[in-house]
């Protein structure tokens, strides 16, 4: 598998944290080199590990937050 370049170029805010110290975030992330993208996912502490997540264009947040405002919670 080819190694997966990443560099964080926004931190956004941190949505929960396990007890071992992961933190579920929401980043302006660029992958391979390429335009940055909103990320949502679990990072290792020192973020040099990540599980599976989910990455959205601009647009696709503005969506989903439209979809967020409409829920009644």
């Amino acid at each position: 598998m080819a190694d997966i370049k990443f560099e964080i170029k926004e931190t956004i805010g941190v949505l929960s944290e396990s007890t071992k110290g992961w933190a579920k975030e929401l980043n302006l992330v660029s992958w391979n080199d390429k335009e940055p993208k909103y990320d949502i996912r679990e990072w290792s502490p020192d973020h040099t590990k990540m599980g599976k997540g989910v990455t959205l264009t601009k647009e696709e947040l503005v969506k989903l937050s439209e979809f967020l405002r409409g829920l009644s919670l």
